[in-house]
């Protein structure tokens, strides 16, 4: 066999799992269109988009901040800011246009947001994943993501149980930026806020990648396709806890003693099925979309088992937990609160950005001592 039979064999061998994977994917986007409907295929399609640029990309939120933190590199905090800054401009004038349609990702100031933040920034550090992160990282197969999300789904559907009682501490009234002027404050606020990291970064590390630049305006993109299909903006944590809602309610739990599962519209979620769900549509179009880039890249899944000791694989189970617990207090993660909540307004969005990113200050420090190595 010649040299080039020999290239284009090699060539076939390579795109022929690839052209499954994007068949098999276009297969799933169309048979939840068909059997679920159209709206409900397109979210599952944005979602697999969200999980692609995230994964493809190198775009997340526990890695920027602690390079940040670490090394003084500001550029994925401020590709994170452009991305917010870019949703912004579309979501808050689409808000007040359409206030019957569309929802904001609006939530009170309170005890329990302030302290489910700063406690959600340590462990996401721990585990080096956020809500999104502990997607993509268990859809890229990923052992830490792994064993890390159904613990993340137990927290979150734990911490929906108790979230009446923990609001009932004290809070605010929910406050938003509205209009023109609430958006102009956004941008403002956002502009300041990317200066100051600028100014704090460390001189030749300042530069935007390309591919920050690419992802921030592509998920951009995203955001906005979710808050004009699903009719609220992007999410994560709801999601998850409706998961681990689902299977104990199937285990015949009973969950009367919550007022937040036994709310009429939780009531409906838990008695529809999962494809109706905007939410989970996109965290398993995210996982899907992570595992697909990760195939693409490896050929296959086939990781090594890290060699963490013991106290490390309990860590990720009690940090998972603890991850899904935090969020539900806080009213979302990085994509439910910072960058949902501030791209659409909602101040809470800005309090829980300045608690997470204390909290992540304490997760570094704990993540080497729980035997995970220091962070890098």
């Amino acid at each position: 066999m010649n040299s080039a039979a020999v290239t284009g064999a090699r060539a076939s061998i390579v795109w022929m799992p690839r052209a499954v994977l994007i068949a098999a994917a276009l297969l799933v986007v169309g048979a939840v269109a068909l059997f679920a409907g159209a709206r409900f295929g397109l979210m599952l399609g944005i979602g697999m988009g969200f999980g692609i640029v995230l994964e493809a990309l190198g775009f997340g939120f526990a890695g920027p901040w602690r390079a940040m933190i670490l090394r003084r590199e500001p550029a994925g905090i401020v590709a994170q800011l452009l991305a917010i800054a870019l949703v912004a401009c579309v979501a808050i004038p689409l808000l007040a246009a359409r206030p019957g349609e569309l929802t904001g990702a609006q939530a009170p100031i309170g005890w329990a947001m302030v302290g489910g933040a700063f406690v959600f920034g340590i462990a996401m550090q721990v585990v080096l994943g956020c809500g999104s992160g502990t997607l993509v990282n268990a859809g890229s197969g990923n052992p830490i993501g792994l064993l890390a999300l159904p613990f993340f789904a137990i927290g979150s559907f734990a911490g929906a149980y108790h979230l009446i009682w923990w609001t009932e501490l004290g809070a605010l009234p929910i406050m938003t930026l509205r209009g023109t002027w609430g958006l102009a404050i956004t941008l403002i606020a956002l502009a300041a806020t990317t200066l100051l990291f600028w100014a704090l970064g460390k001189p030749g590390s300042r530069a935007l990648p390309r591919r920050y630049i690419v992802a921030a305006f592509v998920l951009a993109a995203l955001a906005v396709a979710n808050l004009m299909v699903a009719g609220q903006p992007w999410g994560v944590v709801y999601g998850l806890g409706l998961w681990a809602a689902k299977g104990a309610a199937a285990l015949g739990a009973d969950l009367s003693g919550s007022a937040f599962w036994t709310a009429s519209a939780s009531v409906d979620r838990l008695n529809s099925s999962l494809l109706t769900d905007y939410t989970s549509l996109t965290n398993i179009g995210l996982i899907a979309g992570a595992f697909a880039v990760a195939s693409w890249r490896r050929g296959g899944l086939a990781l090594a088992l890290p060699s963490y000791p013991a106290r490390t694989w309990v860590a990720t189970v009690i940090a998972g937990l603890v991850l899904g617990y935090s969020s539900r207090l806080a009213f979302g993660c990085n994509v439910g609160a910072f960058f949902s909540g501030i791209s659409t307004g909602s101040l809470h969005g800005w309090v829980w950005f300045i608690m997470a990113f204390a909290g992540a200050f304490v997760g570094i420090r704990l993540r080497s001592l729980l035997g995970f190595g220091a962070a890098q």
